[in-house]
């Protein structure tokens, strides 16, 4: 069952009802002011960090779902309601959003009146800017009455949610009712009088009739719900102050409107700061200098100027989204390549996995070992600000190697709360580094100089941060000679050395034994991938011995994955603190997990070439794999591990917490799908790898959204596996690494188009399903058109023409900036 339809051409997703599953969202912002948007108005914004900088509230878990957002009621005689549908919830005659990239627009239609308001954070502005357009669908003359409302978060949206002693008592703002450009705005300035030196704005274009700063009063008292909000039903706006309590933004305008007549207003949230010596307009201290609120507005102050914000932004995309794009005979492959996917990817470059849906922006910061994964799916799109997000998270590496394992973008210091200890965190940092510079070719980074810690006069080369991430992990290995696994290593619920028996507490950050020889195959398999990576940068400086060295010991780590690592048909997970072997065929429950499978196949442990270079059905990759498909399949994607775990395993910790089938036990975790796929294309079986892919990329489930339940645009962290009550059901869309890893998979290995550190590496394995297909790739300054003619034979690999002359291999050497180079590839 469908709630809507992918408009490709306009690069938008159309929800055609209030009704779906959960709430759809869009993120709007791309630089330093953000927000969420459902489907329905709901959700909030923030500048920069949703922790700190949060202008306005919503309440998560509650009921109804998404409670707070940005809301219009309107009164057309009486009739009171909402073109979103939320909060008032009348039925309406006509509802659509459509979801855009960075934009989004609601409409909706009732006894003879269309609105439709388009949500943008236009680029340059810290502010979310809306445009409504009342249009009078009758054949009779209207008298409507408009009443906007949004709720001020008191900045730390921790503290808003927790000090109500001191809260309930803070709220302050300022009313202008006429304001420069012709409008009127309300200042949100609680604790302005104090440390901060930053407020919010909410404006309108237009004088209007009256305003509201007061909830209480708006909504009629304590007891109203938004629903039953009082001043719209009164048809009157009660020009409330607030002081203390909750304050909020409304603003009342009253139109006449003829037969098919429109008329459009503009909003304004905005975000300013003002330079200590220039808080105040007055000697006394009482009023804002609301100098930038006044050119922001002015910025805004006609509906012309939102829509030529709106074709600035349309433009933005279209030019961030030519780097890579496909044409193919399968529509739901391109439109995940070309838009979505990269979207996503975007999204989680400026969220990492702080706000969602399901994050609420207050826990957790940036991640080490997330925006590490992340950038390897945004590197393409904007290097410039991968190169800044480099070099943030290497300044938060700890001076052993280590790192924090989150760290606050505001403050760009790591997270205390949190610390450090995930010992898979110090190699993803050499992963990010090395996606950058086959991307950029910009080698001069390695040698950028980037503190410890953040501690000034601690700064050293980047490159000695790779040094020293390569240097702990070979540093820490257990009794098997694989790596320690530390508080978790991927895997977070991976708890092997925390033996929690107190409710509440939790297990990455509880004290962990340290006398433990806990182990971990995945990050073996990590440190032959990413060590083969940091020798490749080795040689790019010259540094022929130091790539040998860490290929020498590349070579062991091999070796030992297929001996201490080995089950005979699959690698096991780990080594627990007692020394005994994790997922291995002689356990009841937890036999075979996803991880080490896919990350050493993709790393090539196990392959063993035949003379055609087809992978040996005997070899141990292969039956890895076959495993994972036997034991881990599913219509809905590839579960973590199976069986899952029925009691809980102290020794084992969180992944045991959950309910067969969810999360982390026996949930199918889309993270690690990608790995499996790649590592299919790794022995030439890419019908299966493009059948892994299908089975979770979202426009492949567009047709069962009632199954799956979340947005069919973007991925989801999780999938109900196979044993949970609920198979197929989907849990944490948008912030996850499965966007990023999902591209690398699609977009450099099915469709097989990747950098190296020496040239562009064509390598398609897609399987029989596309047998044609065209990829345009703009990298290092030039454009490479690569035609694939695709037989679909498994194992099969492609024959390059380059400009009409055959090659060797399936390396093209780099082109100048400004060229064209054509590719033929044949498999």
């Amino acid at each position: 069952m469908q709630f809507g339809h992918f408009d490709d051409a306009a690069r938008e997703y159309v929800i055609t009802t209030p009704h779906t599953p959960y709430p759809w969202i869009n993120y709007l912002g791309s630089e330093q002011f953000f927000s969420l948007l459902s489907h329905q108005a709901g959700g909030y914004s923030f500048y920069r960090d949703a922790k700190m900088r949060r202008l306005t509230r919503y309440r998560y878990n509650n009921v109804p779902t998404d409670a707070g957002g940005r809301y219009l009621y309107v009164n057309d005689g009486g009739d009171v309601w909402t073109p979103s549908w939320l909060p008032v919830k009348a039925d309406l005659d006509h509802f659509e959003t459509r979801h855009g990239l960075g934009y989004s627009t609601i409409t909706g239609e009732r006894g003879g009146l269309r609105v439709a308001t388009t949500f943008l954070v236009p680029l340059g502005e810290n502010a979310e800017v809306s445009k409504v357009v009342v249009t009078n669908t009758s054949d009779a003359a209207k008298s409507v009455k408009l009443f906007s409302y949004l709720e001020f978060c008191l900045w730390n949206a921790s503290d808003d949610q927790t000090n109500y002693q001191r809260n309930l008592s803070i709220g302050e703002v300022e009313v202008e009712e006429a304001t420069p450009s012709g409008g009127s705005a309300i200042y949100h300035r609680t604790e302005y009088r104090e440390r901060r030196n930053h407020y919010a704005v909410s404006g309108v274009n237009e004088p209007g009739v009256g305003f509201d700063t007061d909830r209480d009063t708006f909504l009629g008292g304590p007891y109203a719900s938004l629903a039953e909000a009082a001043v719209p039903r009164a048809g009157v706006a009660q020009n409330s102050v607030a002081s203390g309590w909750y304050p909020i933004a409304s603003h009342a305008h009253e139109l006449e409107l003829a037969p098919g007549e429109s008329h459009a207003l503009v909003y304004v949230l905005g975000y300013e700061e003002n330079d200590e010596t220039h808080k105040w307009a007055d000697d006394a201290h009482q009023v804002i200098n609301k100098e930038g609120a006044h050119a922001l507005l002015e910025r805004f102050a006609t509906p012309a100027h939102v829509d030529a914000a709106l074709e600035r932004l349309r433009e933005y995309w279209a030019d961030l989204l030519s780097s890579y794009s496909v044409t193919s005979t399968d529509p739901k492959l391109d439109r995940m390549v070309n838009v979505w996917n990269q979207y996503q990817c975007m999204v989680t470059f400026n969220m990492s996995r702080s706000a969602s849906f399901f994050e609420t922006g207050i826990g957790r910061g940036m991640g080490f070992r997330d925006s590490n994964q992340d950038l390897l799916g945004f590197v393409h799109l904007v290097p410039e600000r991968a190169r800044e997000r480099i070099i943030d998270i290497a300044s938060t590496q700890l001076p052993d190697g280590s790192a924090y394992h989150q760290y606050q973008p505001l403050t760009k210091r790591g997270n205390d709360d949190v610390g450090s200890g995930f010992n898979d965190d110090p190699l993803w940092l050499i992963a990010g580094v090395a996606g950058y510079v086959k991307e950029t070719g910009d080698v001069a980074i390695l040698d950028e100089p980037v503190p410890f810690d953040n501690e000034p006069g601690s700064e050293v080369p980047l490159w000695e941060h790779l040094v020293r991430s390569l240097t702990f992990t070979r540093t820490h290995l257990g009794p098997h000679g694989l790596p320690l696994i530390g508080r978790a290593d991927w895997n977070d619920c991976l708890n092997l050395n925390a033996f929690s028996t107190q409710p509440g507490e939790s297990f990455q950050t509880t004290e962990n034994r340290t006398d433990g020889q806990a182990e971990s195959t995945f990050i073996a398999a990590q440190l032959v991938l990413y060590g083969e990576e940091f020798a490749g940068l080795a040689e790019l400086r010259g540094l022929d011995d130091v790539a040998a060295d860490a290929r020498t010991f590349v070579a062991d780590m091999r070796r030992t994955l297929l001996t201490a690592g080995w089950d005979g048909e699959w690698f096991l997970r780990a080594y627990d603190y007692f020394g005994n072997p994790v997922g291995t065929d002689a356990s009841p429950e937890g036999k075979i997990w996803i991880e080490p499978q896919g990350f050493a196949v993709m790393a090539g442990v196990g392959v063993e070439p035949g003379e055609d270079g087809v992978s040996a059905a005997t070899s141990p990759a292969v039956r890895a794999l076959d495993a994972v498909a036997e034991h881990l399949g599913t219509p809905h994607g590839l579960v973590l591990q199976h069986p899952a775990y029925t009691t809980y395993r102290v020794e084992l910790g969180e992944v045991s917490t959950y309910p067969p089938g969810y999360k982390e036990n026996g949930g199918i975790f889309c993270h690690n799908n990608p790995w499996v796929v790649i590592a299919e294309t790794v022995v030439g079986r890419g019908d299966l790898a493009f059948d892994h892919y299908r089975r979770i990329a979202p426009a492949y489930r567009e047709e069962i959204s009632e199954v799956h339940k979340l947005e069919p645009y973007v991925y989801a962290q999780m999938i109900a596996g196979k044993e949970a009550s609920r198979a197929g059901e989907a849990k944490n869309s948008w912030l996850t690494g499965t966007a990023a890893w999902n591209f690398v998979a699609v977009s450099q290995h099915l469709l097989g188009v990747r950098p190296g550190f020496d040239g562009l590496v064509v390598d398609p394995q897609i399987g029989p399903d596309v047998p044609s297909f065209t990829v345009r790739r703009v990298l290092r300054g030039a454009t490479y058109e690569i035609e694939v003619t695709n037989s679909g034979r498994r194992g099969s690999r492609a024959a390059l023409v380059v400009d009409g002359v055959a090659i060797e291999g399936r390396t093209v050497p780099y082109a100048p900036a400004g060229s064209t180079v054509r590719i033929a590839a044949t498999l």
